[in-house]
């Protein structure tokens, strides 16, 4: 799995980081970043790209 995030289509909700926060976090704007472009298991991104309301986050397999 390779996770891709698009930062420029963030809207800063946060819920990526809640759901999977071994994987996700935020800049000082609240803007997503990426801890882990590949995790060893899914720890909850799925949900996050489920959850995520701009769709800023992609996985590949």
């Amino acid at each position: 799995m390779t996770i891709h995030i698009d930062r420029e289509r963030c809207v800063a909700a946060g819920t990526c980081v809640m759901t999977a926060p071994a994987v996700f976090d935020q800049d000082d704007d609240g803007i997503v970043e990426l801890l882990q472009a590949e995790p060893a298991d899914d720890a909850g991104v799925a949900d996050a790209v489920a959850r995520c309301p701009a769709a800023a986050i992609e996985v590949t397999v």
